[in-house]
Order: C-alpha cells, then sequence, then structure tokens
C-alpha cells in the first residue's frame, strides 16, 4: 500500500517536473530555441492547431528559427499567430518560409525574464509540495482507518519528503541552468 502511494508520488513528481521542464524550453535565452514557438497555437481552417504540427521548425544559425510550413496557405495564420503571440520577435515572410531573427535581449528584458523564470520556479516548487500533501493524507487516511501501523505511516512520510527534496533539489538546479543561460552575454 506504502508502495502504490510512493509510486503514485514520483509518477505526479515526474509529470510536474516534465511540465516545468517544456516552460524553461519555451523561455528564451541566448540562443534561439525552436521551443519558443512550436507549441504557438495557429488557427488553420478554423482550427486551434500547433505549429510544430503544421510545420518543419528548425534554428539554422544561432539567432534564427526557420518556419517552414507543409501547407504554403498557412504562411498568413502562422504569421499572425506569431504576431498575436507577443514573443518580441516580427515574422519575416519570403515566399513560403518565415524567419524569426531573434534580437539581442537587453539587460531589463534578461531581468524581466529572470523574474519570470523565478516565478515559474516557485510554481513548481509548489506543484511539487501539493503533491507531498496529497501523499501525506493518503498515508494519514490509511492509518486511521487501522490499513496501515502509525510506523509505517512515518516511514511512508519520510519516503516521501526524501522524493520531494530530490524533486524540488531537480527545479532548483535546471533553474539554476536556464538563469545563467538568460543573464550570459
Amino acid at each position: 500500500m506504502i508502495n502504490d502511494i510512493l509510486s503514485e508520488t514520483q509518477h505526479k513528481m515526474k509529470s510536474s517536473l516534465s511540465v516545468y521542464e517544456e516552460d524553461l524550453l519555451g523561455m528564451r535565452g541566448n540562443r534561439a530555441s525552436t521551443a519558443l514557438v512550436d507549441r504557438l497555437m495557429v488557427e488553420y481552417y478554423g482550427q486551434e492547431t500547433e505549429l510544430r504540427q503544421l510545420a518543419n521548425i528548425s534554428t539554422p544559425e544561432a539567432q534564427q528559427i526557420l518556419i517552414r510550413p507543409y501547407d504554403k496557405g498557412a504562411v498568413k495564420a502562422i504569421e499572425k499567430a506569431i504576431q498575436t503571440a507577443n514573443i518580441g520577435v516580427n515574422p519575416n515572410v519570403d515566399s513560403d518560409v518565415i524567419r524569426l531573427n531573434m534580437p539581442p535581449l537587453t539587460r531589463e528584458r534578461r531581468q524581466e525574464l529572470v523574474k519570470f523564470l523565478h516565478k515559474r520556479m516557485e510554481d513548481a516548487r509548489i506543484a511539487i509540495r501539493n503533491i507531498r500533501r496529497g501523499a501525506n493524507d493518503d498515508l494519514r487516511d490509511f492509518e486511521r482507518e487501522k490499513m496501515i501501523s502509525e510506523d509505517e505511516m512515518k516511514q511512508g512520510q519520510e519516503q516521501v519528503q526524501k522524493l520531494t527534496d530530490e524533486y524540488i533539489e531537480k527545479i532548483d538546479e535546471m533553474g539554476k541552468d536556464k538563469e545563467q543561460e538568460i543573464l550570459e552575454v
């Protein structure tokens, strides 16, 4: 029973961590990253569709993202979605491809990104702590219903805390790496 709670807790924490990781990929650092636009929603024939399903996205140069739509008719819709997303880059349409030339980050923009990063890190930590609280509640319920002993509950809570510490440490490490990338000139 305790192992079930622990494995479910670990699964939820892994999911939270991967969501956080995707968020970090979408944050702009010094280099152009396809993650900045690949999840952008584009209205394509009346349907909201992710850009990565409509086009090949690559980074031919460190400061450029190249978008090649599979359907040439989608170019205007993709251009509009990029402008609406307000990611700080104007799309350059060149017949059937779209180029995003990333301007160098200003000091103010870097500081804004770091503030946003810290908020995201705290949100991820809170998500992990909420998962911990849920697991501890389950352990207490099992103990109240006499399905496990008090000692087993305490051992389970210690293991849940170890998992929590491990995942919060991963969040902090990933955040520090991203902060260095953002601040690197």
